[in-house]
């Protein structure tokens, strides 16, 4: 039929379908909502998604908002879509407009990504140029241009399918871009490089499991699309922080254009992965979605009922507290519903073990804006029985007023921990390029600062229901500097995404240790390859768990671009042609990782109190300063740079711990404690070694008695403790 045919309508149903289009025996369901419409009418493209076989289907069937039917004749591989009339009055926040043809909220796949956008996909009329007139309804039909929902068998063989189950305490998080991982790694099939295989791939999975990680959080998988004013600048959105569906997976990322074989190669990256040990943990995006402000393209949810989906103020214009145009609006009860449905399909069908959720602080703003802990949304996560059971992360903080939250969510919500992130770099960096005489100003924090965040931030996370796993310590991520970075740049340098430098922070707590960028210096590539090592070992060593920024592990640069979005190419792509010096920091790192697995008094479940846990005296953890005193008003001299923390572990069959750190500027001594039960001491590593040691069975041990040792400038130490009986 063609599209100025006559439509037919749908067949009646005696109950509302579940939301989105479901193949059944004969045909398909279908139920969207669109609360203000006068009409749906059900758009079917075939196979190829041609707007010359455009087929409409009036749905006349209408409850509490919801519009649905039955087709006959339908069959997976269908692209489909809406068109939804209804009233065009803007201040009110009605934009329907039956000349878009409107993507599905619930499809399962989705075809088309856009990187450009023809005036044809804006509800309001906008001119080649890109100027537009809001209150003017454009009558450009997108037909051939809209994304279209495709219709999938969702069926897949899982087999046994054994989940990991970690616990968080015992996690080791590996932050990761499923494209960045393997576009160029060896023994990945070139056709397989930076797909959903590619990363289930032995090679991919033999880096992971040498490197001792739990669980990969993968940047948004969620299909997305590039924003307009990426596009223009002939770039991409390359992170994928811009969500079109938020049940389909997106379809470039994998390694066939068939929607079908997309899913099920999603699917058998989770089944490979859980294969392997390891758990897939989503960042997810429903703090706004692709469709940016009213000034935006109309794709889905705007032309459906944008005053029920979004956040609009008395004018009808986006509430954003994203910085990203607009704001879903989870006070409504359907698009609450909406993010429960999607959270539970990605963990009941595709094998999901966790979620991060990105600008969570928008997910839990009430009736006036503000922050509300008791929100229904993080009400219904904590009790569903399906999503309590996964992990939830949370990224505590919005652009919005009051939008910073670290330490407010409620159990089992853990949380991005940035104030851990500032400390270890403060202590390290900042702090350290002061001590040296590098430039100038006052040493911001003593050493309370980064113990607080060793033993696993207790003055965040410290409610009676939570515990360390709570915090996520990192000290990179995604955005901003890579450690490499970090210890190379003092500025950043973003003049590729073509923003003249007005993206990215501008706070990075980095050190260029002398030399800003690049250098052939070996006393300033030495010192930043210790203060990488510092950083790390930090890290994996800290109570609480860690998230590593995948490229770490090797030394990842990104040439000081702090906020490289919109960069597919090698400046992202993780390089594989290691160096011997990043063959050592991998050494490294897999060592650190293997001693926190190995060393359970690194991966405490709660809090330590610094009470007395033996008969002799012990407690749980003591600090002592570099004469080996124990800590007191010390903690009080901002220009001490040196602390040790000493864990104790016995009363739990553990063996002890003692961590050095010695911030200064140069070398230097520490007197070793002698708490109560220990009579010598096991050096493990010191972060002034390039390497790990090849037998750490012949590493010196160290006798109370000659228990002052020298310590290089800026080093931290693992030290193992021998019971004196």
């Amino acid at each position: 039929m063609s599209p100025d045919a006559q439509p037919v309508d749908a067949l009646t149903l005696d109950r509302v379908p579940s939301p989105g289009a479901h193949l059944v025996a004969g045909g398909l369901e279908v139920a969207v909502h669109a609360p203000f419409a006068t009409a749906v009418t059900l758009c079917l493209f075939g196979t190829t998604g041609d707007p010359a076989t455009e087929r409409r289907v009036r749905l006349t069937q209408r409850r509490k908002g919801w519009w649905y039917g039955r087709v006959e004749g339908v069959g997976a591989g269908e692209r489909y879509g809406y068109r939804v009339d209804g009233p065009w009055d803007p201040q009110a926040g009605h934009r329907h407009n039956p000349a878009k043809v409107l993507l599905d909220p619930y499809a399962r796949m989705v075809d088309r990504t856009l990187t450009q956008y023809p005036p044809a996909l804006y509800g309001h009329h906008v001119e080649e140029s890109g100027t537009g007139d809001l209150a003017s309804r454009s009558e450009l039909d997108s037909a051939g241009l809209a994304p279209l929902g495709v219709l999938v068998d969702e069926g897949f063989d899982w087999g046994e399918h054994p989940r990991p189950h970690h616990e968080l305490a015992d996690s080791v998080i590996y932050e990761v871009h499923v494209k960045e991982m393997t576009a160029t790694l060896p023994g990945v099939p070139e056709n397989l490089r930076g797909t959903y295989a590619g990363l289930a791939h032995p090679a991919t999975i033999e880096h992971l499991r040498a490197l001792g990680v739990t669980a990969v959080e993968l940047l948004p998988i969620h299909h997305f699309t590039t924003e307009p004013e990426v596009g223009r600048r002939g770039l991409v959105n390359h992170w994928g922080y811009n969500t079109l569906g938020f049940f389909a997976p997106h379809l470039p990322y994998a390694s066939t254009d068939d929607p079908q074989e997309a899913l099920a190669e999603l699917k058998g990256m989770v089944r490979l992965l859980h294969e392997a040990g390891i758990e897939v943990i989503l960042d997810v995006v429903y703090n706004h979605t692709a469709e940016q402000s009213v000034a935006g393209a109309t794709l889905s949810w705007r032309g459906l009922g944008a005053s029920t989906y979004y956040r609009l103020d008395e004018r009808g214009l986006d509430v954003d507290v994203t910085g990203c145009g607009n704001t879903l609006d989870l006070r409504e009860p359907v698009v609450q519903r909406m993010v429960l449905d999607s959270l539970r399909y990605w963990v009941v069908e595709c094998g999901i073990d966790g979620f991060r959720f990105d600008l969570a602080v928008a997910l839990a703003r009430g009736t006036h804006d503000d922050y509300d802990p008791g929100h229904p949304f993080l009400t219904a996560l904590r009790t569903d029985p399906v999503l309590s059971d996964v992990h939830l992360i949370s990224e505590p903080w919005d652009v919005g007023p009051h939008g910073w939250r670290t330490g407010q969510f409620p159990t089992p919500f853990a949380e991005w921990n940035d104030r851990y992130r500032d400390a270890v770099r403060e202590f390290w960096l900042p702090d350290l390029a002061v001590a040296r005489g590098a430039r100038g100003g006052a040493i911001m924090h003593g050493v309370r600062h980064i113990a607080t965040r060793l033993a696993g931030s207790q003055d965040l996370f410290g409610d009676p229901e939570r515990g360390p796993e709570a915090s996520i310590n990192f000290v990179t991520a995604h955005d901003g500097f890579t450690v490499a970075d970090l210890v190379a740049y003092d500025h950043k340098h973003n003049g590729a995404n073509g923003e003249e430098g007005r993206d990215g922070t501008d706070h990075n707590l980095s050190w260029n240790h002398g030399v800003e960028g690049e250098s052939d210096d070996p006393a300033v590539l030495g010192l930043r390859r210790r203060s990488q090592r510092n950083l790390l070992a930090t890290l994996l060593l800290s109570t609480g768990v860690p998230m590593l920024a995948s490229g770490d592990e090797i030394g990842r640069s990104t040439r000081g671009n702090n906020n490289p979005y919109c960069q597919d190419g090698p400046l992202t792509w993780l390089d594989w042609e290691l160096s011997p010096e990043q063959e050592d920091l991998l050494a490294t790192t897999q060592a650190l990782v293997r001693w926190r697995r190995e060393l359970p008094t690194l991966r405490q479940r709660r809090f330590f109190t610094g009470n007395p846990v033996d008969d002799d005296g012990s407690t749980d953890i003591a600090w002592y300063d570099e004469a080996g005193a124990e800590m007191g008003h010390q903690w009080g001299e901002s220009s001490r740079r040196t602390l040790q923390m000493y864990l104790n572990g016995v009363h739990l069959g553990h063996r002890p711990v003692l961590l050095v750190l010695h911030g200064e500027g140069h070398d230097g001594q520490v007197t070793l404690p002698s708490p109560p039960g220990v009579s010598s001491y096991r050096l493990l590593w010191d972060s002034s070694w390039e390497r790990p040691a090849d037998d750490e069975s012949a590493l010196p041990t160290v006798p109370l008695d000659a228990r002052t040792v020298d310590v290089a400038a800026a080093t931290i130490r693992i030290y193992l403790a021998d019971d004196a009986t």
